[in-house]
This record gives C-alpha cells, sequence and structure tokens, in this order.
C-alpha cells in the first residue's frame, strides 16, 4: 500500500501568552488518502490555521510529525521544506493574494516557471486550467478586471498548477456573497475529482462540507470526526 499523500502524528503546538503557555494543538492525529477530500469545520480560535500552516510546512510543531507520501518534512531544513512544499502542495486562502500586475494566464504560470519549465509550457498549462475552470475568456484579464469568484478561481488553477499530491485550503469561500461561493466550491470539487487530488479545507460553509468525503473538527487540539 503507498504512503498517504499526507499524515500529521501527534502534531502539539504551543504559543507564549506572556507567562502563560496556550496549547493549540494537543496531539493532532489526521492522514489524507490519495483522492480524498476532508472538511475542517471547527470554531475561530480552534487551531484551524495553525493545522493548516504546520501541514503545509509553513510552520514546525513543538513535537508530532508532518508526512508527504511517507517522508517524514518535520525536522529538514528549510531549504528541503520548501521544495517538498512547492512540488507536492498546493495552498488556497480566503483572499485570493493573486498579483495584480500579472494577467490569469502569468499568475498561474508563476509557479510552474519557478520549476524551471519552458514559459510556453508553463503557458499552456496555465491555460488547460483556466478552460477547465470556465475562465477561456479571461486569460489575459488582470485581476481588477476579474469577479470575486473569477480572482478565486484563478486561485485554485494556481493551486493546482504544479500537480500536488495535496491542497490545503483555508476558507476559500469564505470571502464570498452566496452564489458566486456555490460556483467557486463546485469548481474546486469538480478540479479535485477530476485531478484524484487529496485535499483539507477549513472552512465554515455547511455547504462545501457537505460535498467533501468526510468531516473533522478540532475538540482540545485533537482532530475528531464532526459530529453536525
Amino acid at each position: 500500500m503507498s504512503a498517504a499523500p499526507l499524515a500529521l502524528s501527534g502534531i502539539v503546538r504551543t504559543f507564549n501568552d506572556g507567562a502563560d503557555e496556550v496549547r493549540v494543538l494537543t496531539g493532532a492525529d489526521l492522514s489524507l488518502a490519495a483522492g480524498e477530500l476532508v472538511a475542517l469545520v471547527a470554531p475561530s480560535g480552534a487551531g484551524k490555521s495553525t493545522l493548516l500552516q504546520i501541514a503545509g510546512l509553513l510552520e514546525r510543531p513543538n513535537a508530532g510529525k508532518v508526512l508527504l507520501d511517507g517522508t517524514d518534512a518535520t525536522g529538514l531544513p528549510e531549504k528541503e521544506r520548501t521544495l517538498l512544499r512547492r512540488e507536492r502542495i498546493g495552498f488556497i486562502y480566503q483572499f485570493h493574494h493573486l498579483l495584480g500586475d500579472f494577467t490569469a494566464r502569468e499568475n498561474v504560470a508563476l509557479p510552474i516557471r519557478l520549476t524551471g519549465a519552458r514559459p510556453a509550457e508553463a503557458a499552456a498549462r496555465a491555460d488547460e486550467l483556466l478552460d477547465r475552470l470556465g475562465l477561456a475568456g479571461r486569460r489575459t484579464h488582470r485581476p481588477g478586471e476579474l469577479s470575486g469568484g473569477e480572482r478565486q478561481r484563478v486561485a485554485i488553477a494556481r493551486a493546482v498548477a504544479n500537480r500536488p499530491r495535496v491542497v490545503l485550503a483555508d476558507e476559500p469561500t469564505g470571502n464570498l456573497d452566496e452564489a458566486t461561493a456555490a460556483t467557486v466550491r463546485d469548481a474546486f470539487v469538480a478540479l479535485s475529482r477530476d485531478t484524484g487530488l487529496a485535499a483539507l479545507v477549513a472552512t465554515h460553509n455547511l455547504a462545501l462540507a457537505r460535498q467533501l468525503d468526510r468531516t473533522v473538527t478540532l475538540s482540545e487540539g485533537r482532530v475528531v470526526p464532526h459530529a453536525g
């Protein structure tokens, strides 16, 4: 059996608040199977973003392991963690964080170019993704010329541009109205299903959570099944 694209084991994360130690994660365990879409639904302040940061190798835990395809990335030097993050993980945030002077195509092509791909190859991959997300006619538009939903779909395309094994999404529809959120939600789920990637999606949007394979929450710093 192949290793899970992402596995978190015994993750502990604490922060100092003056003289006090705040324990946000107290031994969190979570494993994503290939092609599995998991919703993380929990109250604000429960540690959702911290868990995503650690899973995405943007932050180190105080204890525990982060494994990508069986590779323990927890204690690797930062340069190696950066390479793993670039090759195997895609990120989607509540705000699109697109480069304002770049077109939709250029925004999606940028992470591909960073791997050393030729410009034509990167542009072709960007066009393929934008077309799949219903943005064929918006390839040469800059973010200021796109609607909120279009910008977020460009951000989704950028997140999967390098064919990652895992996508981590933090409130991907949280800044959108209900109708636009539904469009973005459907586009994200369809693309994930088509490409077979694993995804962990932190969200308050229960409509989005219901479209995913399972829903978990955080309770006293640990990952448990969501009862809602």
